[in-house]
């Protein structure tokens, strides 16, 4: 059956409604992130583009990633999990080894970096394991879709494997979806072609809670592998509300990066729990003594 636009407005007013309900209910309750523990389920596309990453420990029964359901997890293991991040503009070469260095120490699924670093981390992590993410249309994602495309082209040229873009946030606060989706689906569909992973940042900080949720839905539309909170240049990073927002948003089989002020093992095993299946960060070498120290 075919529907008309304002059918499928109606419909996506109404799933937001009763997910914003659902909300309200867990957080009148002492254990809602039990409950989001309890409730999360594994990334089906995760599990095409890079389940590899996710630690053991954490898969269920028929190998596809799961719940993490001790917080006790090691250091190793959350290893697996971290973006470990630069992105500030005065970043050095001296800075982007280091970060390249630590990431094959610790053994951090990916170094995230500016699109200006990735030949430099390409040739620093060969043969390491270690992915290389960089960023698109950052910090603003106010950059034209062809442009973004050509961003992403480059950085998967230069040996980017995974893509975080900007969402075009001014058009979606405008209510117009179509160029939001189409915008997404462009970097999406550069990305798949070459094998690279894509990640889709809402900037969570700017948004209201229906507009995190439809940001999340078009995001899932497009074809994306993971949505993000945050670039860490906005007015606010990753909560564990916004996670738990999120992931009620796009069901299971979606991956959920948190990024923007995460910076103790505590942490980040609470943004785990509440539905993230990758964390970003630049305080990683932070997260991991103190991994090691709760093991």
């Amino acid at each position: 059956m075919q529907l008309d636009s304002k059918t499928i407005d109606s419909l996506v007013e109404e799933i937001t409604r009763q997910v914003l309900t659902v909300l309200k209910e867990q957080s009148s309750r002492s254990d809602v992130f039990q409950q989001a523990t309890d409730t999360m389920s594994s990334c089906s596309r995760c599990e095409e583009r890079g389940a590899q990453h996710l630690p053991k420990t954490i898969r269920d029964d028929t190998g596809r990633p799961g719940v993490l359901s001790d917080a006790r997890i090691t250091a190793q293991e959350l290893a697996r999990y971290i973006d470990h991040t630069l992105l500030k503009p005065d970043a050095t070469y001296a800075q982007i080894s280091q970060l390249c260095e630590e990431a094959r120490q610790y053994g951090f699924v990916t170094v995230c970096v500016n699109p200006v670093h990735v030949r430099l981390c390409a040739q620093l992590l060969r043969g390491s394991g270690v992915g290389i993410c960089s960023v698109v249309g950052f910090p603003l994602g106010a950059t034209p879709t062809n442009v973004k495309c050509y961003e992403t082209q480059q950085a998967i040229s230069d040996g980017a494997t995974e893509i975080d873009m900007v969402i075009n946030i001014g058009a979606l606060k405008s209510k117009d979806y179509d160029s939001v989706r189409e915008d997404i689906a462009a970097v999406v569909r550069t990305c798949h072609n070459h094998g690279a992973i894509c990640k889709v940042i809402i900037e969570a900080a700017l948004l209201t809670d229906d507009e995190k949720i439809k940001a999340c839905q078009l995001a899932k539309e497009a074809g994306a592998d993971y949505v993000k909170t945050s670039t860490g240049f906005g007015p606010g990073g990753a909560t564990l509300h916004d996670v738990m927002l999120m992931r009620q948003a796009v069901g299971p089989d979606m991956g959920i990066k948190a990024a923007g002020g995460i910076r103790t093992y505590q942490d980040t095993v609470a943004m785990i729990k509440a539905g993230a299946t990758r964390i970003g960060a630049s305080a990683s070498l932070k997260i991991m003594e103190g991994a090691r120290s709760a093991s």
